[in-house]
């Protein structure tokens, strides 16, 4: 039986174990509250840590003051940095390393948010995939590849959410990258806001795509999949949970109990008085985790002895109160992980280990299978949610249909949207000179006031939708054909029909794209 898993060279001085920590610091600029005296603390409390971290993503530091002041409480345990530039007010995005960072690089993901939404702000940041590759020791394998995200925020409930298709095409892009790198033989690590629930199709669709672990699940099968609120939880049938379960058990990041960010005004401003305590044994009905690390083994691309990286131990960290605002330190909290690797051993041991883990590994799909899901979403695929030595990543190909339904959706909604933003453009021109028509024969100074008033506002707004619907529109366009594409051409090789372009320009939607 070949094994096709990349040669150990591994040397004595990599490490065996590895910390690693993932965390949203809501540092925006002008609207978070203590923003210099939180991302501060955060600082000293990763140099405080009871597990010191060893490679840190944080998404939502966005300004290089707050990055500096943390890396000047880090230095001594992270002394290897990068801040990541994009967009127009940046991505906030960070990753540090107790290892020095070789490489480094920005993605922006093609589809991201919309310029009119401006309100929301996901366009303007430029959001993106920020990867390090690290060295961790001398040999040729001692490399790890660090992705570190925060997908588009979901402002709708799932499946009536109208940056579904965004966050679909988001986490296929990290995905991707994720597995091309495992693919080399190197050990990967995904962190960040990756804004979706357990289980959900954003997550399956990661999991199944690339030949990764969500570290959590891999450790608590039965946790949560959701707030004790949403649907797909309820249908579990599962009691509220405690504060105190949702931390330990759920991995709840965000929206809990424990969170003064979530409470009310009158508390927080009590918070100023005084420190309230938070009893674990409350009920928390909203606590969910939106927050992830997945770690792939280094094993897919080549043969020899393996090396394989398992996950000891994860955690709900980062949950310290500011010592004299008494506040949270973000309105979410940090998920933290241990992974280990093991010694290498010969490719005889690790057959016998996956045929010995067969067993486990059935016990995990039931668990899989069973879960309840989105009744709008196709269910989960049998996959288990523990690295086996012989995993490949697989997606099933009613998942690559949805993807492709939902590719579809959007696309006749960006066609409207670029057929009524044109349209308005070329109304406004008409209505501008409507206006300035009348100036000229208003008999009143005022009168000609307000229709030149109106001309400048009217034609102002008409020039800002022709341009969002002639280049941003078409932009989209462009972005979702390129991922149809992708995921089409996935799927025929998944279903071993392989690539027939010709099929493909001869495809009835091709000509629909553009019209």
């Amino acid at each position: 039986m070949s094994s096709g898993f990349a040669p150990s060279a591994s040397s004595d001085d990599a490490p065996r174990k590895i910390n690693i920590l993932t965390f949203n610091c809501w540092g925006l600029k002008f609207i978070s509250k203590y923003r210099r005296e939180r991302l501060l603390e955060i600082g000293r409390r990763l140099a405080q840590s009871e597990y010191p971290p060893e490679i840190v993503g944080l998404q939502e530091c966005w300004t290089q003051e707050d990055y500096h002041n943390i890396r000047k409480e880090t230095r001594e345990i992270l002394p290897y940095g990068k801040f990541y530039f994009s967009g127009i007010f940046g991505g906030g995005l960070a990753i540090l390393s107790k290892w020095p960072i070789e490489e480094s690089s920005m993605f922006p993901y093609p589809l991201n948010g919309r310029p009119s939404a401006f309100y929301r702000g996901d366009w303007y940041v430029g959001k993106g995939v920020a990867s390090a590759r690290i060295r961790i020791g001398q040999g040729s394998k001692d490399i790890v590849d660090v992705f570190c995200t925060h997908l588009h925020a979901p402002y709708e409930k799932e499946p009536h959410d109208s940056y579904l298709c965004h966050r679909t095409a988001q986490a296929w892009e990290i995905a991707k990258m994720m597995r091309a790198s495992s693919e080399k033989g190197h050990l990967v690590i995904g962190l960040g806001d990756f804004n979706m629930l357990p289980l959900s199709f954003a997550h399956r669709l990661i999991t199944s795509h690339a030949p990764v672990v969500d570290v959590w699940r891999s450790l608590h099968p039965d946790s949560s999949i959701g707030a004790a609120v949403d649907p797909v939880e309820m249908a579990r049938g599962k009691p509220v949970p405690s504060g105190d379960f949702n931390i330990l058990e759920n991995g709840a990041t965000c929206d809990g109990i424990f969170n003064t960010w979530r409470w009310s005004k009158s508390l927080q401003k009590q918070l100023g008085k005084e420190n309230i305590v938070v009893e674990g044994s409350l009920p928390d009905p909203l606590g969910k985790r939106l927050d992830y690390i997945f770690v792939s083994d280094s094993q897919f691309g080549g043969s020899g002895t393996p090396c394989k990286w398992n996950v000891e131990s994860t955690r709900v960290g980062m949950m310290e109160r500011h010592p004299v605002l008494r506040c949270s330190l973000s309105d979410h909290f940090a998920v933290e992980a241990t992974i280990v690797r093991e010694a290498a051993r010969s490719l005889e041991s690790v057959e016998e280990e996956g045929a010995s883990f067969l067993p486990i590994q059935k016990h995990m799909e039931s668990i899989y299978s069973a879960t309840p899901t989105s009744p709008t979403l196709p269910s989960a695929p049998a996959l288990s949610p523990l690295q086996t030595p012989q995993r490949k990543p697989t997606i099933q190909g009613d998942i690559y249909d949805q993807i492709l339904q939902m590719i579809s959706t959007y696309r006749n909604r960006e066609l409207f949207q670029r057929r009524a933003r044109l349209g308005h453009f070329i109304a406004s021109i008409f209505i501008s000179i409507a206006c300035f028509v009348g100036v000229w024969w208003s008999p009143y100074p005022f009168v000609s006031f307000i229709l030149c008033f109106v001309s400048t506002l009217n034609f102002g707004a008409g020039i800002i939708d022709g341009l969002i619907g002639g280049l941003f529109v078409s932009s989209e366009l462009r972005a979702l054909k390129e991922f149809e594409w992708e995921v089409r051409n996935a799927r025929r090789t998944t279903l071993g029909l392989g690539l027939d372009i010709e099929e493909d320009l001869a495809s009835p939607s091709r000509t629909q794209w553009f019209s």
